[in-house]
């Protein structure tokens, strides 16, 4: 692999939210609906517009013939980048055929039906485009036969090894990432701290603080459920969790424990419940009666439900909330809205209620699909065609470790999903008390992410329009992933930030200011005015009631 497509992987990590967000859509590999996707692309496919491409194509080719058509591959695309494809009149003929019919392919759709139909067709017609690529077969790949020929055969050897390895270890799927590098504790998760609760859903992670003083109210960082912790603590240098520590901020960690068929029936409820006993203990460890929470991905919608549940209580521990690329209102147009079929969630929930568990595994598997050309091909080109291991790379380590979903969350989640309850007053209960997302008073900050294509910004921003307490929206021009892992110091980072948001999202972005940098640096402004005064930095961690009981990253997070 080269370093242009490592790096372009790295810029594309819209990936690594799959799972966060599979939590919504419960996807499976095995339970697509493929005739309802085939009928949405019978349903946008335009009978004029495919004439009118049709002679396009036929017009196109003969130019590519006779040598005078000027198509061109786009600079970024990775499966053309060998010069080949532009000095050799044969692979520059194969490669503008390609370019052509994926172009008149795009154009047979028409807009007449409703958004989640088009996704679909969207969805199969660019699996179909993908998988026709030249570039994935030996002969329609230069780098890959020259390959061949300086290794003696070598490179197609390890290929084959790899293809194998893959068959029996990966589900059939081409490996993303060599993750052997990486070990938690020393060179990931490697933030220092202590479990300074534990119960059977999450343990809960103290940081050590790294700074004289610190703020007297702690905040408390609530991950998805089907991600492992640690993209939000990276390597040294590239933690969100560190960098809040070196701010002086108090930092408390939720690792949720990786479920198994046994633990089928934990749901909402046990969720929030758990969570509350960490609220608990935070206090006692602080000494203080307040907090503030940080929801990320499918962690902001379970943090949704306490903040609500904790509000019809009366409870008003929690000081300040925010939300990084969380859906709350999922009718919105995105990729993933495409799932939103009432055949298809019935199907998901049977089976995940036999299974007892959804593995995140299975459903990375789908919503690498969403990204065939690097999610998928980019990898069996490099691990198979071109017999090389796949890149180290510490977020593509994490986005290979997933947890699994318990079945009665998952239907939690979908009918969230599918039914875009929290933006029903009292249609999702929990505890046995209805939500209510406007009872949620505290200031509120909300991200999204430009280049976000499972949540997509528009929707985080409707998270502004359906809480009642002072709400400030920041946009990151990043992907799902990379607009998190976004440490300070990293010259193409910026984002945007604009005044109170409004209802409607397009004038907001018009007024907004784009800033270079990171939204961290941001946040932590913010934060730290809503953070309480300062005071000196406790010498231990946890107290009496609460005791060390294993170093950070802990145990649950190796499950």
């Amino acid at each position: 692999m080269t370093n242009s497509q490592t790096n372009g992987d790295r810029e594309e990590l819209d990936f690594g939210g799959r799972a966060a967000d599979a939590l919504a859509a419960g996807e499976d590999a095995g339970e697509f609906d493929l005739k309802q996707t085939l009928r949405s692309l019978s349903e946008v496919v335009d009978p004029v517009a495919v004439a009118k491409e049709t002679i396009s194509f036929g017009a196109e080719l003969l130019k590519i013939i006779v040598g005078t058509s000027d198509i061109t591959p786009d600079a970024r695309d990775w499966r053309f980048k060998d010069e080949a494809w532009q000095s050799n009149p044969v692979y520059k003929r194969i490669g503008q055929s390609y370019l052509a019919f994926c172009k008149s392919a795009d154009g047979i759709l028409g807009n007449g039906a409703d958004w989640r139909t088009q996704e679909r067709a969207k969805f199969i017609l660019n699996i179909a485009t993908s998988a026709l690529a030249p570039t994935n077969t030996l002969l329609g790949n230069p780098a890959a036969l020259k390959k061949a020929v300086e290794t003696k055969g070598q490179s197609l050897v390890k290929g084959l090894e790899n293809f194998i390895s893959d068959l029996r270890h990966n589900g059939g799927m081409p490996k993303m990432v060599d993750a052997s590098p990486f070990i938690k504790g020393e060179n990931i998760a490697a933030t220092p701290g202590a479990v300074v609760y534990r119960n059977d859903l999450l343990e809960l992670i103290q940081y050590r603080p790294s700074t004289e003083t610190v703020r007297s109210i702690p905040i408390l960082i609530i991950p998805p459920q089907i991600n492992k912790y640690y993209f939000l603590d990276m390597a040294p240098g590239r933690s969100l969790v560190e960098f809040s520590v070196s701010k002086g901020m108090q930092t408390f960690m939720v690792s949720w424990r990786n479920p198994s068929e046994n633990e089928c029936d934990w749901d909402l409820d046990s969720y929030v419940s758990a969570l509350l006993e960490a609220v608990d203990a935070i206090n006692s460890i602080t000494r203080t009666k307040k907090l503030n929470t940080f929801g990320f991905c499918a962690g902001g919608i379970t943090m949704s439900a306490m903040l609500s549940y904790m509000a019809a209580k009366n409870d008003d521990r929690v000081n300040a909330i925010a939300y990084a690329v969380t859906l709350l209102d999922w009718n919105i147009p995105s990729h993933i809205g495409m799932l939103q079929s009432e055949q298809l969630i019935n199907l998901t929930k049977k089976r995940a209620a036999k299974n007892g568990v959804t593995s995140g595994q299975t459903l990375g598997k789908v919503f690498a699909w969403f990204r065939p050309n690097e999610l998928v091909w980019n990898y069996w080109v490099n691990n198979y065609l071109m017999g090389e291991n796949p890149p180290s790379f510490d977020i593509l380590a994490w986005n290979a470790d997933a947890s699994n979903l318990p079945s009665a969350l998952h239907a939690e989640f979908l009918d969230i999903f599918l039914h875009n309850q929290l933006t029903k007053p009292g249609a999702v209960e929990v505890l046995g008390t209805p939500l209510d997302l406007s009872s949620i008073t505290a200031d509120a900050y909300i991200t999204g992410a430009t280049k976000d294509h499972l949540t997509p910004w528009k929707g985080c921003y409707q998270t502004t329009q359906l809480l009642s307490g002072d709400c400030t929206f920041v946009l990151s021009h990043a992907g799902h992933i990379a607009s998190l892992v976004n440490p300070p110091g990293n010259p193409k980072a910026s984002y945007y930030v604009g005044a109170k948001p409004g209802r409607d999202p397009d004038e907001w972005q018009m007024h907004a200011e784009k800033k270079q940098g990171s939204w961290w640096e941001h946040w932590i402004e913010w934060i730290d005015k809503r953070a309480g005064r300062a005071k000196k930095a406790p010498k231990s961690l946890g107290n009496g009631k609460y005791p060390e009981l294993v170093a950070a990253p802990g145990t649950y997070i190796h499950d």
